[in-house]
């Protein structure tokens, strides 16, 4: 069996894990299956890796904040032709301990061993802490 790795990924412009919600519930980003999916440019040299059980963890506001399960990699073309990879993703977005994260353009590997863990059951609806204050706590070692 393959040794699982997962994937980090910027999301550009989102100010929270709710909006993340909201533009994956929307028509444009989903595909004709009905499940999310986050179109690249990039085909994972990973694949066996990713697909064995891996997730996509997404960075907002300078956090990791949340994760969804990877459920297959398609191929698609856009309008110019190109080959890309479309990262079909299971709809439920699942909180993670917010761990900080620098800036980065595209997506890299994220190991198994260095993904931050699931908030326990019943934490998903905690206030949610401000980015500034998640990063320093999470920065320390408290959350």
């Amino acid at each position: 069996m393959s040794k699982v790795v997962h994937l980090i990924k910027l999301s550009a412009g989102t100010e929270a894990v709710e909006q993340l919600q909201r533009w994956q519930a929307s028509a444009r980003a989903q595909g004709p299956d009905g499940y999310p999916r986050h179109v690249t440019r990039m085909w994972p040299k990973r694949e066996a890796e990713v697909l064995a059980g891996g997730s996509i963890y997404w960075v907002i506001k300078g956090l990791i904040q949340c994760r969804q399960r990877i459920l297959r990699l398609d191929e698609v073309t856009g309008g110019d032709g190109i080959r890309r990879c479309a990262i079909v993703l299971e709809p439920e977005i699942v909180r993670v301990a917010p761990a900080p994260r620098r800036p980065f353009q595209g997506w890299r590997y994220l190991a198994e061993d260095d993904a931050p863990g699931d908030l326990r059951p019943g934490r998903e609806t905690d206030d949610t802490l401000p980015p500034e204050l998640a990063g320093a706590l999470a920065e320390i070692g408290v959350i």
